[in-house]
């Protein structure tokens, strides 16, 4: 990975599970990089692209408060989540799951699919083409 690549996964993380546990971080850069090893419609080229892609992970959409935050935070927070994405390149806790969502919200795309893990506030997909 890149610098960039870990810049913006970090920032990705902030902006999706900063108030999760350790395990709760490091499942969402499992998905970010289960995603990109895909190669599906939902992965980009990079890490970066990946997290970055229109509409796939909401910290990022225009529309969401979080996008303003993470396009002015500073290394020095977003660098703590380093530890949660080396893990997540070593140990794949989500099953290879490549989508997720918040308990208790029942997103279109998760119809009709069975979680396949549950890591804190988030559940887990790993059934999604």
């Amino acid at each position: 990975m890149t610098d960039y690549d870990y810049e913006i996964l970090a920032k990705t993380i902030f902006g999706e599970a900063r108030g999760e546990s350790f395990a709760g971080q490091v499942a969402i850069a499992c998905v970010v990089i289960n995603r990109w090893k895909a190669h599906k419609w939902f992965s980009g080229k990079s890490i970066a692209s990946t997290c970055l892609k229109p509409y796939q992970f909401s910290c990022w959409n225009k529309s969401d408060p979080n996008s303003q935050i993470l396009a002015k935070l500073p290394y020095t927070t977003y660098s703590k989540y380093f530890p949660a994405i080396k893990e997540a390149i070593n140990n794949d806790i989500t099953v290879g799951a490549t989508h997720y969502h918040v308990r208790g919200l029942n997103p279109a795309w998760a119809k009709n699919h069975k979680p396949c893990k549950q890591i804190g506030a988030h559940l887990f997909y790993n059934d999604i083409e």
